[in-house]
């Protein structure tokens, strides 16, 4: 389906682009076509996730600080009960940040460190918010209104507009992300838009890595 181009094991770092856009706006989307395409790609959330499966220590540490009723009765995190808690207090919801930010970090540092390809992905929804621009070269958002976000996700998972609203509310503004885009993407059309527009940053992500190895 997608071209392949071979390219040479970059000797220094990598271009590190930081994916980010708000919730609904496609940001899984466009990551899997970047992988498709060949650049590694890693996803803050997906680090979140495993790092509160049952047995890791952050579970433990969320556990003791919010309370053995966050576990559901196998050990695992009752994320709906956690998600409900973290988003009617701002409080509660930045002791969870200080909780799992560090460790996602340190993971997302890691895989940059490792890449070998000439660029690479890192998707962090809160990118802004939590500010972690110094870990990327150039930030590239995925755009989309409001209103989208609330009708895709709304038939994506089933939340009502009001808990959708809640998410986009702590998140940064719509003006806030494109004022800080290097790049952006337009996702209020079809797939083929979107691959259109993931293939032209590719090639030229590749250009500017190949640059950036020059200097």
């Amino acid at each position: 389906m997608y071209p392949s181009r071979t390219v040479d094991a970059r000797p220094g770092p990598p271009l590190v682009i930081g994916l980010t856009g708000g919730i609904g706006s496609g940001k899984s989307a466009a990551s899997a076509i970047f992988s498709r395409l060949g650049a590694p790609v890693i996803d803050a959330d997906s680090i979140a996730h495993a790092l509160v499966a049952a047995g890791e220590p952050a579970l433990a540490e969320i556990a003791v600080s919010f309370g053995e009723d966050i576990l559901g009765s196998d050990g695992e995190l009752d994320r709906d009960a956690l998600r409900r808690r973290v988003f009617a207090d701002s409080g509660e919801r930045r002791r969870l940040e200080a909780i799992l930010h560090p460790r996602i970090r340190r993971r997302i540092q890691d895989f940059i460190r490792d890449t070998r390809h000439p660029y690479c992905v890192v998707v962090i929804p809160l990118l802004l918010e939590t500010q972690q621009s110094d870990l990327v070269d150039r930030v590239l958002v995925i755009d989309i209104p409001p209103e989208t976000q609330i009708s895709r996700v709304s038939g994506r998972d089933g939340l009502g507009r009001e808990d959708i609203q809640a998410i986009i509310d702590v998140q940064a503004a719509r003006e806030t992300r494109l004022a800080a885009a290097d790049d952006i993407i337009d996702n209020t059309g079809e797939l083929d838009a979107l691959e259109s527009q993931v293939r032209s940053l590719h090639a030229r992500y590749l250009e500017l890595a190949a640059g950036q190895s020059v200097s």
